[in-house]
């Protein structure tokens, strides 16, 4: 009996090792692998690249306190802040944590301008900002809340596309609008641009700060290294974490200046983010994707996959209802349940994992080869006319 708090239903396999888009279970066995740690590992397994930063850093120095300047961190940051809207950076070890502190950068900020009445956060109804306690009130998710009370105040949501409702929960007590410009765990739901630019505007007109979360969908996941980037707004606040140090745990929370003054020393803290060794690898995944010929690339083999995707649903429009995404962040949403169909997948050697409203997340790595999408295509035809 394992001695793991059961708070996952574990697929009854494990892997032995991994390369590229592949994972190979403790019998030899390949599967492909478009889960990837749920959009952790960026560049595949056992990149050679990131290989090298880990064997190199791990030789000098892996830990040290944040009481110390740690030159790998502030490299990582002035790149961060170079690529994006962001004046300043802090670095955690996950994407709750990443989300926790955009979440108090907020509240700080209106506390320091002498405003600490405005300290409530609306966000969209069974959205995904993490499960901590604050996190899971901020998705409003009755499920994810169950259970956990006494209930976190400072929380109002409104409904996906519901523009009316938002702006009747903006109230003099409201310090930011919180979004996931593509709701990964919600049902791979995409923001329209049109709607985050009018999104941003509202903040502007209403005096409230903008957060966006790009945890699963920063860091070039969505063919840009911000989703929010197509739109060409720029928020106030973005936690980032997942593929931004390609399998290594770290979070980031983004923020421009204004709303950085009123993070202070013993304002917030971490023990663990932002060390030496997590900061050497996030450096060389930086080093590949944030580059112009990658990004291109990530949108060539989405533009290819999300193509083909919408073939197998005219070819099975009993069986797929739409294909949702943007970039290589993809969902199939079913007419049934997916579990059978995740299942199917998984027994045919191609791992995919669920989201909302029926949806197979597929997450190939961001430098997914085009024999290995076509390997996928091949296995989600072949489910889909087991299940015809």
């Amino acid at each position: 009996m394992s001695a793991i708090l059961n708070t996952y239903n574990r697929k009854k396999i494990s892997f032995k090792r991994g390369k590229g888009s592949f994972l190979y279970d403790s019998n030899g066995k390949r599967y492909l692998d478009f889960v990837q740690g749920i959009a952790v590992n960026c560049l595949g397994h056992s990149h050679s690249y990131l290989n090298k930063a880990i064997q190199k850093q791990s030789k000098k120095l892996w830990h040290v306190s944040n009481a110390f300047v740690i030159p790998e961190q502030e490299k990582l940051a002035k790149r961060l802040k170079q690529k994006t809207f962001a004046d300043y950076v802090f670095f955690q070890n996950s994407g709750a944590e990443a989300t926790e502190a955009a979440i108090k950068v907020a509240r700080r900020y209106f506390y320091s301008i002498g405003k600490p009445y405005k300290n409530r956060i609306i966000c969209i109804k069974n959205s995904f900002h993490g499960r901590t306690l604050a996190a899971i009130h901020a998705s409003g998710s009755k499920k994810m809340i169950e259970g956990f009370g006494p209930k976190i105040p400072g929380f109002d949501h409104f409904i996906f596309g519901d523009h009316k409702s938002l702006k009747k929960k903006i109230t003099k007590n409201t310090a930011a609008i919180m979004v996931e410009p593509i709701m990964g765990e919600g049902g791979i739901k995409v923001i329209p641009d049109f709607c985050l630019k009018e999104l941003r505007k509202l903040c502007d007109k209403r005096k409230i700060l903008l957060i966006v979360d790009e945890v699963q969908t920063g860091v070039s996941r969505s063919g840009d290294f911000f989703a929010f980037e197509k739109s060409k707004i720029l928020p106030d606040i973005v936690p980032i974490a997942k593929g931004l140090a390609g399998g290594f745990p770290v979070g980031a929370v983004l923020m421009n200046k204004k709303v950085a003054a009123g993070m202070t020393p013993g304002t917030h803290g971490s023990t663990f983010g932002g060390n030496p060794l997590v900061c050497s690898v996030a450096n060389s995944v930086m080093d590949i994707v944030s580059t112009k010929q990658f990004l291109n690339n990530v949108k060539k083999s989405s533009k290819y996959f999300l193509s083909n995707l919408n073939k197998l649903k005219e070819k099975y429009p009993k069986i797929i209802k739409e294909i949702r995404g943007r970039g290589l962040l993809i969902g199939i949403q079913l007419h049934k349940d997916q579990t059978v169909f995740i299942k199917k997948l998984m027994k045919n050697k191609l791992l995919t994992i669920r989201a909302a409203e029926n949806v197979v997340r597929v997450l190939p790595p961001l430098n997914v080869k085009k024999k290995e999408l076509d390997q996928a295509l091949k296995i989600i035809d072949k489910v889909c006319t087991e299940l015809k």
